[in-house]
């Protein structure tokens, strides 16, 4: 039988790793050319010409007197980690086919967990917000699913206490062949939430293959085409071929999160799912996936902590004034991350990050 191409590619390997990106001025190179191909432009007047403060490593525009440093509004902004151990961290997210743990990163960075968490959440956002505005097109296959164990005395199946209701949805060829994959938290299997699922994911007049459920009917309001094929329940139903590679896919990302993570907090699963979204996409160039990943993080706004963690601190306000308090940073800082938003995806010769 020959080999899976995809599965048996080489990759980036940890020695060309090394010599690419294996200095912190190798890094800032990166970085610079990433977020400027052409040369400095100055983030507030749009100016070319600029000086270089070499006492603060700061560019300082010729126009507008400026200053700004190469990680500035990017989602390495305000990093007091060096760019090597960000970099090493990317490519330890880009080339594990079932992720990584943020206590097993740290222990090969040589961080803290807690400093690990917050890089590999920071490059999980940059991840989702790259994908977040792709829609998917053509034939497409949908079905649902739960993340979470069953819990001791709990009740059993839909409607149990402690699972997250996800939705895959997978792009094919008209042969049948995988080319995108969508994975979205839903609130729970409902018509509206599936019209809205769609209307956001996919492209009108898209085909959507379902299993039937009655939720999925609700891709019809978004302008696609409803082709119900009814497999009833059980493994006869989970190898009917019309669902093969939205099965398989479910199947390697509840595999991936078992065996690596065990089990992850309902308010991080938009992160880890697209964090296999992005990789699957990306998969036919694994060794170009790192640099894609760095285009994309120099491109997304900075990601305070703060916000990672907001809806925790949600969760666990105790009154109406600490509670108004957590909204207002929260807004405050959706507010910041707007104005650091001017870069725009420019297309990368050979492939799109």
């Amino acid at each position: 039988m020959a080999r899976n191409k995809v599965q048996f590619q080489k990759g980036l390997s940890e020695a060309q790793f090394a010599v690419l990106y294996g200095t912190e001025d190798q890094c800032r190179e990166a970085v610079m050319r990433w977020r400027w191909p052409s040369g400095f432009v100055c983030p507030v007047c749009a100016g070319e010409h600029h000086s270089f403060v070499k006492t603060r490593a700061l560019y300082q525009c010729t126009a507008c007197r400026r200053q700004t440093s190469v990680i500035a509004g990017t989602i390495f902004a305000a990093t007091k980690v060096p760019l090597c151990t960000w970099f090493r961290a990317m490519y330890h997210l880009t080339q594990s086919k079932g992720g990584i743990s943020s206590i097993e990163l740290g222990r090969r960075l040589g961080v803290t967990q807690t400093t690990a968490w917050k890089i590999k959440h920071k490059l999980m956002q940059a991840m989702m917000e790259r994908d977040a505005t792709k829609r998917l097109t053509g034939r497409i296959e949908i079905d649902d699913a739960y993340l979470g164990g069953e819990r001791n005395g709990g009740k059993r199946g839909r409607g149990s206490p402690g699972k997250t209701p996800i939705v895959a949805a997978v792009e094919t060829t008209p042969e049948g062949k995988p080319i995108r994959l969508k994975l979205r938290r839903v609130k729970g299997f409902r018509r509206a939430e599936i019209a809205t699922l769609a209307q956001r994911n996919f492209h009108p007049a898209s085909t959507v293959v379902s299993d039937g459920l009655h939720c999925f009917t609700g891709v019809g309001n978004a302008g696609c085409v409803h082709q119900p094929i009814i497999t009833g329940s059980g493994r006869k139903a989970a190898l009917n071929p019309a669902f093969k590679w939205v099965n398989t896919t479910l199947g390697n990302i509840k595999s991936a999160i078992t065996g690596t993570y065990r089990a992850i907090r309902d308010k991080h699963v938009p992160r880890y799912l697209a964090e296999f979204e992005y990789r699957f996409n990306r998969r036919y160039d694994l060794a170009a996936m790192m640099p894609r990943l760095g285009y994309v993080a120099v491109r997304t706004p900075p990601m305070p902590y703060r916000l990672l963690k907001f809806a925790e601190d949600h969760a666990q306000s105790g009154s109406i004034m600490c509670l108004q308090s957590q909204i207002a940073i929260y807004n405050r800082v959706l507010k910041m991350r707007q104005r650091f938003s001017d870069f725009r995806y420019n297309v990368i010769p050979g492939a799109e990050p």
